[in-house]
């Protein structure tokens, strides 16, 4: 009697914004000549918007700063790479078990995980990607917080938050933790606000603090307008329950025999909009509710996979306890599989 090769479990996490870079200029037309039907559904939506489409951008000769991590451009490419990359996965091979993301990567997992259809996830990453057209609210600065070793530095923590602390004091600044990324917080708040945070922090690695071009104050009480505008947009009737668990910015999980798509709508353009999101927590929960045999993150770029690699040493995963211990073990038996990097790919399709 044949056995049946038994699949390994992964949990898929989908990128945000800026994975897609100078690099990765041809990532579609290179990776997936195959996928023409997500291309073409998500710019015959764009056409009616009167935007570029994302093929154009793909096969342009040269990577543009400003057009290609424009908000409005940058998320639907992001996402066609991304949902491209997913429907890669060899079924045979492994299995989905959860499904999660960071920041925007949230709007990619909801696609991925099937509580959102192919055209309902173009609109949602499309109008979200479209708010800041008319003008950029605040912005996002990173730091890192951890040492070079990628250990959590709880002197780097302190800091920051005693820096976040006295900027918020100062009239007309404000300033919050938008993202929780590994070893990195992303800060987001008005200009005034990251100046002054910019001028609090110390100066790490020649380039910390360092702003993020095009980025808006996402995940943060400046978004409150957003929110409100996005919900008056986009109607609650796109969303489904999902095929496979979710895990969100919390980490909470949405599972598919109990998830109330109301709620999980009202998560998605309320609270993820203008509250922390906490892709640490993400990842923790990952691991630790779904014990998975590896870890798939989806491209364009492989930006990800060391926020990733430094959540999982913060809770000692696998035995990682720093930087070093974390590169072994990729070099012998890869963890975290990164469709971006082409000898993961190989291991994933």
């Amino acid at each position: 009697m044949t056995q049946l090769k038994q699949k390994k479990r992964v949990v898929v996490i989908c990128p945000g914004r800026g994975t897609y870079n100078k690099e990765d200029l041809g990532y579609l037309h290179r990776l997936h000549p195959d996928k023409t039907d997500i291309v073409e559904s998500v710019d015959a939506y764009r056409e009616q918007k009167r935007q570029v489409s994302i093929q154009s951008l793909d096969t342009a000769e040269q990577f543009n700063m400003r057009s290609h991590t424009a908000g409005e451009n940058a998320s639907a490419l992001i996402y066609a790479c991304a949902i491209s990359d997913f429907q890669s996965i060899n079924e045979d091979e492994y299995e989905v078990v959860a499904v999660t993301g960071n920041s925007m990567g949230w709007y990619i997992a909801l696609a991925a995980a099937g509580a959102l259809n192919q055209q309902s996830a173009i609109e949602l990453i499309n109008t979200m990607g479209s708010m800041m057209t008319d003008g950029v609210i605040g912005g996002q600065m990173i730091y890192p917080v951890t040492d070079e070793f990628w250990v959590l530095d709880q002197q780097a923590l302190d800091i920051t938050e005693q820096a976040l602390l006295e900027v918020n004091k100062i009239d007309g600044c404000e300033a919050y933790v938008s993202i929780k990324l590994g070893g990195y917080i992303v800060f987001g708040g008005n200009k005034k606000g990251l100046k002054a945070l910019e001028q609090a922090l110390p100066i790490v690695q020649d380039r910390y603090p360092m702003n993020l071009f095009n980025h808006a104050a996402f995940h943060t009480p400046l978004l409150n307008e957003t929110s409100v505008k996005a919900k008056s947009i986009l109607p609650s009737t796109l969303f489904t329950a999902p095929n496979v668990p979710l895990i969100d910015g919390v980490g909470q999980i949405w599972q598919p025999y109990s998830c109330n798509a109301q709620e999980l709508y009202d998560y998605t353009l309320g609270t993820q909009v203008v509250e922390t999101y906490d892709f640490t927590k993400a990842v923790e929960v990952a691991i630790k509710e779904f014990a998975p045999d590896k870890l798939i993150v989806l491209g364009p770029g492989a930006t990800l996979g060391g926020a990733v690699a430094q959540s999982l040493i913060q809770h000692n995963w696998l035995c990682l306890q720093n930087k070093k211990d974390f590169i072994s073990l990729q070099k012998t038996d890869p963890f975290i599989l990164a469709m971006g990097l082409e000898e993961q790919r190989k291991l994933v399709i």
